[in-house]
């Protein structure tokens, strides 16, 4: 390939892009932006170092390097919050267990009684069975991911919208009226969003594909997420040992929920920081290989996983823990007003609210990014600087653009819900036929459970995409070395949403130059 068309910008601006033509032996050494430029330098014996330089400063990047502590004010928080409700779980699930209010703890809760009480054993094989499934689901993507990955992801992005419509439908049939409203919106909001990227989906695939295709050729990775989904099925058989407990608890239905409530938002934050402890680990992982070319080149630096390993349950554990509380919410609500904004045409008034909501959320993403665990994994940073990083990198190179056109996440997201809604139909229905009143308690923490452990083996491939991401904006050489005609695919995408964002600008500054002159002509 004699020419390689590559399109940069040194800043985001809504007139202007660059295009720099480089042939195959200047792309082979350097990558020139308008702020910098990005070398890679031979490893060394001790470690791989990657140097940046531009802006009047250098830095040089080691994975050995030795880390500092990070967010420790977040980590305390997580090990008080994960002791706490430990206890509080133990103290829930032997209060009924075997005998009736065997700690006396009814007496607090006298005021609420409503309801038989029931015993813990009589629930648990429920969340036995959540957690079975949900672990079966796990494993089964992670088995499948080389042969039937792109088919699974295909059948979660069509098979949601028809799933959450006819649980809805159940649900009024049921007399549910609330689960029903709920689910129904849920299909609704799934709808309109397939609707509104329908276009981007083929590029969305293909990233998969080679996302999927990276880990497969990493075991050691795959090891990792099996750990993972194990050490979540412990934690899980705790949580749900004292969330039956509360099912069988004499309170009534409110106060039930609302114990409910806290317990789930719990389980979410430690679910979300052991799934983003292996987006770390690998991360860090696949970065590393992509440095130095594969893993079987020499020059790799032995046990590299037990060292992302290591940085994760460290130094970095406090800000996964920080960022695991915020993330997940922030990233879904982003994806939501991009599809609305995508498809509201030409109303002003609606148009001028989304906008406000998504410049918003725009800022919040500057802060709370998934990409910032990448930076955590290589850099050992702080979340939010790991967050601005990250975006700043974005945002100055370009790629920015491709990657909020990417909708990955949202697939793999689809994937979670669809397994966690499987999950949550087993126990529900089986706990329909036994208890009718308590199955939506049932199935709903259910559903909870599951998709925490299907999202362990999602988070595998969602770690390869950001970690494909970070490794483009910072040395594009990277994925050209890995795979080229993914680098001519990518770079093809990229060149054509920054024409596309170009030509937008200035349909708005003609647009906004016109609105200026019909004032200016009507006092004449």
């Amino acid at each position: 390939m004699s020419q390689i068309w590559f399109t940069t910008i040194s800043t985001i601006t809504m007139h202007n892009t660059a295009m720099i033509p480089l042939d195959s032996q200047e792309a082979k050494a350097w990558l020139h932006h308008n702020h910098g430029a990005w070398q890679l330098q031979k490893p060394t014996e001790k470690a791989w170092r990657y140097r940046r330089s531009g802006n009047n400063n250098s830095e040089v990047v080691t994975m050995e390097q030795r880390r500092r502590w990070h967010d420790v004010f977040w980590l305390g928080v997580f090990v008080i919050q994960l002791i706490g409700m430990g206890f509080v779980l133990g103290v829930l699930g032997l209060n009924r267990f075997k005998k009736k209010n065997r700690l006396d703890i009814d007496k607090y809760t006298y005021r609420f009684m409503e309801n038989e009480a029931g015993l813990t054993e009589d629930y648990w094989p429920l969340y036995a069975v959540a957690g079975g499934v949900g672990t079966a689901l796990g494993w089964s993507w992670l088995l499948l991911m080389g042969s039937r990955a792109t088919q699974m992801m295909k059948v979660s992005v069509h098979i949601l919208t028809t799933y959450l419509a006819v649980i809805s439908v159940l649900c009024f049939w049921a007399e549910q009226f609330f689960w029903g409203v709920a689910f129904a919106i849920g299909a609704a909001l799934q709808f309109l969003y397939v609707i509104s990227v329908i276009d981007r989906l083929p590029f969305t695939m293909l990233v998969l594909q080679k996302a999927v295709k990276m880990v497969w050729n990493l075991p050691e990775v795959m090891r990792v997420a099996y750990a993972f989904m194990l050490v979540v099925l412990l934690w899980m058989a705790l949580w749900s040992f004292g969330a039956a407990g509360v099912v069988a608890s004499s309170m009534g239905d409110g106060g039930r929920w609302w114990l409910l409530v806290v317990l789930s938002i719990s389980l979410f934050w430690t679910g979300a920081v052991l799934c983003n402890t292996v987006h770390v680990i690998v991360s860090g992982t696949v970065v590393l290989v992509s440095i130095h070319g594969g893993r079987e080149v020499a020059s790799i630096p032995a046990n590299s996983l037990l060292k992302s390993l290591q940085y994760a349950l460290t130094t970095s554990f406090g800000s996964i823990c920080y960022g695991s509380l915020f993330t997940a919410a922030i990233r879904t609500l982003r994806w939501e007003i991009r599809g609305i904004r995508s498809k509201i045409g030409k109303n002003e008034c609606l148009l001028c609210c989304v906008d406000f909501l998504f410049h918003l959320v725009e800022t919040l993403v500057r802060f709370f990014n998934k990409y910032a665990y990448v930076q955590i994994a290589v850099y050992g940073k702080s979340f939010n600087h790991s967050a601005r990083d990250a975006w700043e990198l974005f945002q100055s190179t370009g790629v920015e653009a491709i990657v909020a056109y990417d909708c990955s996440g949202a697939v793999l997201l689809m994937g979670t819900i669809c397994g966690g809604l499987i999950t949550g139909t087993c126990s529900g229905v089986w706990a329909w036929i036994k208890w009718s009143d308590r199955a939506f308690m049932i199935g709903t923490t259910s559903m909870l459970m599951g998709m925490i452990l299907v999202g362990v083996a999602m988070v595998v491939v969602e770690s390869a995409v950001t970690s494909i991401y970070i490794c483009y904006a910072e040395d594009p050489l990277l994925i050209q070395r890995w795979d080229p005609d993914f680098f001519n695919q990518i770079s093809e995408t990229l060149n054509q949403r920054l024409q596309h964002r170009s030509s937008r600008a200035r349909e708005v500054l003609t647009h906004n130059q016109l609105d200026n002159c019909i004032p200016e002509n009507a006092s004449i």
